[in-house]
């Protein structure tokens, strides 16, 4: 439910939109600092378009409109003023699901997005480990066996066997996650010093690969991870706390600047540590966060309970209102929990990695705390199950907003009840296009048809559709997810995915703008630009919702301003 604060906020902004006109819209009476004019300017959907605006001190906006002649009392002589020589402006783009601290990491550990086979990946493990302290473990992420231009010729399920990788890497424990972040490959150093061998059993919600003779290929799925991640964290509890700290640091520099490169003003974390939220309470109180930031809490029921002070948290760029869970796993390792078996490999429905009692408790410490739920679920079991334990707690007169995370794979029979329940459907345009060369296949044609990644039908039926890249396990880019919205099409042209369930250009920037905000109780924030909301806005090379659908993805980001700061601006 939404605090009465909130209630207030939304309602003195709602009186005070209708009170102004278009043209005018002031909102301060000292003069703005920042004039952009001769832009291109799309405020949100269903706003007027306009030629210009005005950014006041605090970092709103203060007028927008078409007719500067008339602001003349809002400017002074040390107004910055900005000729944006038409370019396209738009609210700041939302990272609508991401991982923050997680694509820091990434950024500055091995990336595999665009490697195209297992010998590349093996021969940048193996340039790595030429330069890393003997015993030190080697990361990485982003690698997928189904977009490699050929399949390995040693491998299980379409998997690599280890031998190669451990060969070259006899003195390094090495783990590298899937891009889906459902599955990760270790080397035989990793295993050793996990523990795992031929007996190991696979826990529960988990697998482990084998080989014909029953040995490990390597490959670790869902629950079966955490083997490997538990060693891991073994290594990392070697480091001091501060160095520990001092790294996180290195990787939040690093994600900032990458998200305000792709003019991302706000991110959406999709499972933040306890330890994580009081680092980001420090960055925030230190004005060191250059975006915004709401992140969803992650642990387990075990771990919450009874540990939540001080939360939700409101700050000034940090938020911490949500908790995350999850109940299936992804598509491309077989994790997704279907209601019908895979129908390229028979008899297997997928992992239900978390039980739905388990969530289930979750949601009533979601709902304890006045906090929002957030559920991975990505097959139509998942979907449904979700469905059916939120429809125990809201409805859409509570306006929890509650969230579904992901929403790819629906049952047609379910899309209806977002819309009927309030549930958010929190989807990532670009996975639609990254798991077209392998999603048919997966599903089989019919449930692909009409299930797979309905954005068409979800808005149809009246549900609230964000978007974003699940970053790091998409590149964080969003005029990418942006194109796979518009089009369901693949940049590189191998495939094109259901186009008839494509959101139409407007729709798609709202995904990514107003919508977002939306989903996380900002509306009254971010998200449109309207007098009294964040000056958060991205100055573009092509009108989105005009220009070509070759020119969608030439757009280059020409600025990203936060709070009114330039915050990027292109070389």
């Amino acid at each position: 439910m939404i605090p009465f604060l909130r209630y207030l906020a939304i309602a003195v902004l709602l009186l005070f939109l209708e009170s102004c006109s278009n043209e005018t819209n002031t909102t301060q009476d000292t003069p703005a600092t920042l004039l952009v004019h001769n832009a291109t300017i799309w405020p949100g959907q269903n706003l007027p378009p306009a030629t210009a605006l005005l950014v006041a001190a605090d970092g709103t906006i203060q007028a927008i409109g078409t007719d500067t002649a008339e602001w003349s009392d809002d400017l002074a002589p040390n107004t910055t003023r900005i000729d944006a020589k038409q370019a396209f402006l738009m609210p700041g783009f939302i990272e609508g699901h991401g991982h923050f601290s997680g694509l820091g990491s990434s950024l500055r550990n091995l990336n595999f997005l665009r490697s195209r086979s297992w010998d590349e990946i093996v021969a940048m493990v193996a340039e790595r480990a030429e330069e890393t302290p003997t015993g030190d473990w080697i990361t990485g992420r982003g690698w997928h066996q189904e977009k490699w231009d050929r399949p390995h010729d040693h491998s299980v399920g379409g998997y690599p066997i280890h031998d190669e990788l451990s060969a070259m890497t006899q003195e390094h424990p090495v783990v590298l996650r899937h891009a889906s972040g459902h599955a990760l490959f270790a080397n035989q150093k990793a295993m050793d010093l996990a523990g795992v061998s031929r007996e190991t059993p696979n826990p529960r919600g988990g697998r482990i690969l084998r080989d014909p003779v029953g040995d490990p290929t390597g490959v670790f799925e869902e629950r079966a991870m955490d083997l490997i991640t538990d060693a891991y964290q073994n290594f990392v509890q070697t480091m001091t706390p501060e160095a520990r700290k001092d790294e996180w640091l290195a990787g939040i520099r690093a994600v900032q600047e990458e998200c305000l490169r792709n003019g991302i003003t706000s991110f959406q974390d999709a499972g933040t540590k306890f330890q994580e939220v009081e680092w980001y309470k420090e960055l925030d109180a230190a004005d060191s966060l250059r975006l915004n930031l709401w992140v969803m809490l992650r642990h387990s029921y075990d771990e919450m309970n009874a540990n939540m002070q001080g939360l939700p948290h409101y700050g000034d760029r940090f938020e911490c209102s949500a908790i995350k869970s999850e109940l299936d796993g992804a598509l491309g390792s077989y994790g997704a929990w279907l209601l019908e078996p895979y129908f390229d490999n028979p008899g297997f429905t997928g992992q239900n990695t978390t039980e739905v009692a388990t969530v289930d408790s979750i949601a009533q410490l979601a709902l304890s705390h006045d906090m929002q739920l957030c559920v991975h679920a990505i097959g139509d079991r998942a979907n449904r199950e979700t469905l059916d334990l939120m429809a125990k707690y809201v409805t859409p007169a509570d306006d929890r907003r509650w969230r579904i995370e992901h929403a790819q794979h629906i049952d047609p029979a379910d899309i209806p009840r977002f819309a009927e329940l309030g549930v958010i459907a929190a989807m990532q345009g670009i996975h639609c296009t990254s798991d077209a060369l392998f999603a048919e296949t997966r599903l089989g044609t019919e449930r692909a048809r009409t299930g797979a990644y309905p954005w068409r039908s979800l808005l149809d039926a009246g549900a609230v559709v964000t978007n974003g890249t699940d970053a790091p396990v998409e590149d964080v880019n969003p005029i990418e997810s942006y194109y796979a919205s518009v089009t369901r099409a693949r940049a590189d042209g191998k495939a094109v995915f259901f186009p008839e369930q494509a959101m139409t250009r407007e729709e798609a920037l709202h995904s990514y703008t107003a919508a977002a905000a939306y989903s996380a109780f900002q509306e009254d924030v971010r998200g449109t630009l309207v007098p009294g909301l964040a000056a958060d806005f991205v100055l573009l090379s092509n009108d989105l919702r005009s220009c070509t659908d070759a020119e969608v993805l030439e757009t280059e980001v020409l600025a990203t301003y936060v709070g009114g700061k330039r915050e990027y601006m292109l070389e």
